[in-house]
């Protein structure tokens, strides 16, 4: 069967059962592309897929998935999911009603370049690369493309289905000069792979790497910090995400529990969530209840406006569903964001200071739960306005609420980073924080 026709089958059979029941199909295609000597390394294509049961008996849920699609498998899969709710002893458990949701194909002709061209991209890559003569080694070159599709149903009502996927080139390598020496690394993301340009990824790793090399070591002291956004990126989407997520709330995992419609960061800060946004990576038309995307504020101005909601926890915490419902076939339900920006602001005019632009070690150093980070940081020296020199063997530490509440200025333009979710940023300027050096 089409992972359609499983849907549909199930959805038939749960009828038939009397039962409530939510299904997901997701199928997706990756193909990875290393390039290391001059030569293609490697070539990988992985596809993968399934499909995964909610139901809800009595207000207990039960989940189940299969990757086969045979009659005999679908049914085990809702036999198990019924059996597995029963076994539940909590209740509250629901399915949201829905509506039929259409067939929609975010991604289009995006990733269908011949494979020739691909390798010659993470070739080309390498090759920009090495002929800087600072460069002593190219640790790894990539070219990866994913694409995923998305088939959602439920005897609610909800029917739909889409896909989406991006194309990807990454670098990592050790840059060296005159006995100082710094790795760094480098990405470029598109829905389009001829809108990647690996001359334009090399030389944007050449300068953010090259600038580094000679730095001189931080005296401890607090500094005005003005965050790159790669850097402040990677501390939202650690941070900032798991404060918003009303599940974590719930759990009295939150320092936001209780602040709806209070201050919680400084008044040019305000933070979207938009699954809407055209063009997005990360852009879908409905989570994974069936609710339709919409773009959400999450924090207006300063004001703590709503926590990002699935429909379970909208029901326990009396609020609006903010349709951020996410599960994988395998998984259970939970919360997740899509494309999570920061609004940029009117720019920022540096005088002293130090520009952090990388953050190291965000799984050991910073907690989410108590707002407190502690990191490892590169980054350079502002004097009379200009930057001066590197800096490193320093740390930058504070609580990520007290960082919000001392933003004073937020760049024009905004930058994407995948490695903590989607997350958009400009330059954040903030009044003063620790930084621990020699």
């Amino acid at each position: 069967m089409t992972f359609e026709e499983a849907r549909d089958y199930l959805l038939q059979q749960a009828r038939k059962l009397g039962l409530e029941a939510e299904v997901l199909a997701t199928h997706t295609r990756e193909l990875t592309i290393q390039a290391h000597g001059g030569r293609v390394e490697e070539i990988t294509q992985a596809t993968q897929g399934g499909i995964g049961v909610r139901v809800v008996v009595e207000g207990k849920t039960g989940y189940a998935y299969s990757e086969e699609r045979t009659p005999q498998a679908l049914d085990w899969v809702l036999q198990e999911a019924h059996e597995n709710a029963l076994l539940q002893s909590e209740t509250g458990g629901f399915l949201p009603a829905g509506s039929e949701l259409g067939r929609h194909d975010l991604l289009g002709e995006g990733l269908s370049a011949p494979l020739e061209q691909k390798r010659q991209a993470a070739l080309e890559l390498e090759a920009d690369l090495r002929a800087d003569p600072r460069v002593k080694q190219v640790q790894m070159t990539r070219y990866s493309e994913s694409e995923t599709q998305a088939t959602l149903g439920s005897t609610r009502g909800v029917a739909g289905a889409f896909r989406n996927g991006y194309a990807l080139l990454l670098t990592s390598a050790i840059m060296g000069e005159q006995g100082s020496l710094k790795q760094g690394y480098e990405y470029e993301l598109s829905k389009e792979f001829h809108a990647l340009e690996p001359g334009r990824t090399a030389q944007a790793f050449l300068q953010k790497t090259g600038r580094l090399l000679g730095a001189r070591p931080l005296k401890t002291g607090r500094y005005k910090a003005y965050f790159e956004p790669k850097a402040f990126g990677q501390l939202l989407g650690m941070m900032g995400w798991f404060l918003l997520s009303a599940k974590n709330v719930l759990e009295g995992k939150s320092l936001l529990a209780g602040k709806i419609g209070q201050k919680v960061a400084s008044e040019i800060f305000t933070l979207v969530d938009d699954p809407t946004l055209p063009g997005g990576l990360a852009s879908r038309p409905f989570d994974a209840e069936g609710t339709a995307a919409r773009r959400t504020v999450l924090i207006e101005n300063g004001i703590l406006r709503t926590f990002a909601h699935n429909s379970e926890t909208a029901q326990k915490m009396g609020m609006e569903n903010t349709g951020h419902a996410a599960r994988s076939y395998k998984g259970v339900l939970g919360i997740a964001p899509t494309n999570l920006f920061v609004q940029p602001g009117q720019g920022v005019k540096m005088d002293e200071g130090i520009v952090v632009t990388d953050l190291m070690g965000l799984h050991a150093g910073a907690n989410p739960i108590s707002g407190e980070f502690s990191l490892q940081a590169l980054g350079l020296k502002v004097e009379g306005g200009e930057m001066a020199y590197p800096v490193e063997n320093f740390t930058v530490a504070g609580n990520f609420l007290e960082l919000l509440s001392r933003i004073t200025a937020l760049g024009t333009e905004l930058e994407w980073n995948p490695m903590m979710g989607i997350v958009g940023s400009p330059m954040v300027e903030v009044a003063e924080l620790s930084f621990a050096g020699a």
